[in-house]
């Protein structure tokens, strides 16, 4: 909704009375600036702001960035480009911008989804047009290592939630022997695997998890392991416990790891 701020009942626009209406807030609202196509009726919020999807890769020594580094260049990014984040209310106001599945670090990845809220005028938005302008102008922000796979709006209260990733590890040919494969199977056919995890980054406190239902399942093509694992409110089983269940060093890793693709669940 487009809203003008009124002083004294002025209208800027027009002095016919008819075309505006005096809310109860002292605001001047325009009708028939307000009024929205049925395509914008499906991906406008209340607070008139739309959710921006953006999907990217991630590679090279990129890879090293933490998960709040990684949002910040993509705020910076935006702030170059003109892309109006939405902020939270309050004293003090965050930019709605999020990545749902966090990336572990050094990690590539094909499939990252990123979430902007942005304000964006009904009579602004054209979508096609709108998604092509922020891709175009948002890829020229980014610094090399990041690569804009896509840009789209979502409808309106969509959120999302991922349900499963792939993970792909490269070996060094020398390390893919039959105690490897023998380990997968044996893996795949336990019934529970547990694994002590630190429970936090500079915590001596460890906690004791079943990891099994985590792996959704194991297999070995050329020299890559490829392992997709679920993932639930719960959590996931972590990068570096993949190793650890299946005996792998990363010294036998021939290229750093690579997500390969999220699973969504959409609502």
């Amino acid at each position: 909704m487009l809203v003008f701020p009124g002083k004294d009942g002025h209208n800027p626009i027009s002095e016919n009375t008819e075309d505006r209406i005096q809310n109860t807030e002292g605001r001047i609202v325009y009708p028939d600036l307000c009024r929205l196509s049925s395509a914008q009726e499906h991906i406008i919020g209340l607070d008139d702001s739309i959710l921006l999807l953006v999907r990217f890769k991630i590679g090279g020594r990129l890879r090293f960035l933490s998960h709040a580094e990684t949002l910040r260049v993509f705020q910076r990014a935006c702030a170059r480009a003109g892309v109006n984040i939405q902020h939270t209310q309050g004293f003090n106001p965050h930019p709605r911008i999020s990545l749902p599945l966090p990336r572990p670090v050094g990690v590539e990845s094909d499939d990252e989804l990123l979430c902007i809220r942005v304000v964006c005028a009904p009579n602004e938005l054209e979508a096609a047009a709108y998604e092509m302008q922020i891709r175009s102008s948002l890829s020229e922000q980014l610094p090399e290592g990041f690569e804009l796979l896509s840009v789209s709006i979502a409808k309106a209260g969509t959120s999302f939630v991922p349900s499963s990733a792939t993970y792909v590890l490269p070996l060094r040919r020398q390390c893919v022997a039959e105690d490897l494969k023998a380990r997968i199977k044996q893996v795949l056919a336990s019934e529970s695997i547990r694994l002590e995890r630190k429970t936090g980054p500079e915590s001596l406190k460890f906690k004791t998890l079943d990891v099994r239902g985590f792996l959704k399942s194991i297999e070995l093509e050329d020299s890559c392991v490829i392992v997709r694992c679920n993932v639930s409110p719960a959590g996931s089983i972590r990068v570096e416990e993949i190793l650890q269940v299946l005996e792998l060093d990363i010294e036998k890793l021939a290229a750093p790891i690579r997500r390969t693709s999220v699973q969504w669940n959409s609502n």
